[in-house]
């Protein structure tokens, strides 16, 4: 996306989540009446009978459902929106022999692609790679005459990273960061992050514009992940915008998976049909409708008999169950996740065009520092979701 269309396309992506909020920021799992059910029955009335299973198969492609109005219309206009064209890529050197040693598969296909797509006027010098783990991003950029330094906070990784670079004799320095506290950089540092966490991406914009670099990359993940109650923009337009964001809102974007097995998605399944049984047995035990927050849990909880799952779950939040019918209360969980899942599919219409406007806010701060901007996707969303990226640099 140009620079030129960045400032016209926030625009009108904030007028599209701020007329439709009433359908986007009610969350089905807390609410068992939606708000807009009764402005449209008909919908939520065909979303309703649908099963478990449609709802998956729907999930990563809403857009194509045949619901009835307004549906459609919506889905329309939420991807002509919020289209992203693809970077433009060039091939990278050849890796060096067994680089790619302890990286999983996925990871490194992310880091190639991400690779691929950075094209800068101006050679860098000096890679900075922000957040960098054990630094598998900076080692497979670096090149012949090329300096890298890993910023990271976990002494672990550094450790493990920095055993890495020796036995590959490469130039890099892993030093121990906490980037949120004072970062010393320079304008010769040319940052790059994959999939750094809401603050930590912030801070990666406002450290480097601040030290004159000439340059960055940058692909954002997890909005959601930040220290403040609601969201802070960064831009002047988005300081504007009437859309204001919670942390629950940030988390939209992040509610697609394409990425998880058939293990991860059945636990995933079971825990929030539980969740969902426990919903309705506390409804009734406090003899109030409303959503009751619960504690996240280890796993190994979904190995215990549903009814002592709800006891111990219920003395948590000082509840007392007494008898129950446990396999009423666990059959309509199920039956309850499938009627969530389906519901949820009206927010999956608002998933990306959240996470542009999220990313040009990013860009308008950018450019706002002086810096020309390109925004595109950098592989495909089947590798991951989170697949937009930002390329910035100042003549």
């Amino acid at each position: 996306m140009p620079a030129k269309d960045a400032e016209a396309r926030f625009h009108t992506l904030d007028a599209f989540l701020i007329e439709h909020q009433g359908l986007w920021r009610p969350r089905p799992f807390t609410h068992r009446q939606l708000p807009w059910e009764t402005k449209h029955p008909e919908l939520a009335a065909w979303l309703r009978q649908r099963s478990l299973a449609d709802a998956e198969n729907s999930h990563n492609q809403p857009h194509d459902l045949p619901a009835p109005s307004p549906f459609p219309q919506l889905a329309a206009q939420a991807l002509q929106i919020s289209a992203v064209d693809k970077l433009p890529t060039q091939p990278l050197e050849p890796p060096r022999h067994r680089l790619n040693v302890d990286v999983p598969g996925r990871k490194w296909q992310q880091i190639e692609a991400f690779g691929a797509a950075l094209h800068f006027v101006q050679t860098p010098g000096h890679w900075l790679d922000w957040c960098a783990g054990k630094g598998h991003l900076g080692r497979r950029l670096l090149q012949n005459g090329q300096q890298l330094t890993c910023l990271e906070y976990d002494p672990a990784l550094i450790a493990s990273g920095q055993a890495l670079s020796d036995h590959h004799r490469l130039p890099v320095t892993h030093r121990l960061q906490d980037v949120m506290a004072t970062v010393a950089i320079s304008p010769e540092h040319t940052p790059v992050a994959l999939h750094a966490c809401g603050d930590l991406h912030a801070r990666l914009l406002q450290v480097a514009s601040a030290a004159g670099c000439k340059q960055l990359a940058l692909a954002p993940c997890c909005y959601n992940r930040i220290s403040a109650d609601s969201y802070q923009a960064l831009s002047a337009a988005g300081r504007a915008s009437h859309l204001q964001l919670s942390i629950d809102d940030l988390g939209l974007p992040l509610s697609e998976t394409v990425t998880a097995g058939t293990r991860v998605r059945q636990q995933r399944d079971r825990s929030m049909a539980r969740r969902l049984g426990f919903d309705q047995l506390q409804r009734q035990l406090r003899g109030c409708d409303e959503y009751l927050p619960t504690p996240s849990l280890p796993a190994s909880w979904l190995d215990k008999p549903f009814v002592d799952y709800c006891r111990e779950l219920a003395s948590l939040k000082g509840l007392s169950t007494g008898e129950q019918d446990w396999m009423a209360l666990e059959a309509y969980g199920w039956r309850r996740l499938a009627e969530v899942r389906n519901l949820e599919l009206v927010r999956g219409l608002f998933r990306r065009p959240l996470e542009v406007w999220l990313v040009l806010d990013r860009a308008l701060f950018l450019l706002e520092q002086g810096y020309k901007v390109e925004i595109g996707t950098f592989c495909e969303p089947t590798l991951t979701p989170r697949n937009l990226m930002l390329l910035a640099e100042r003549d």
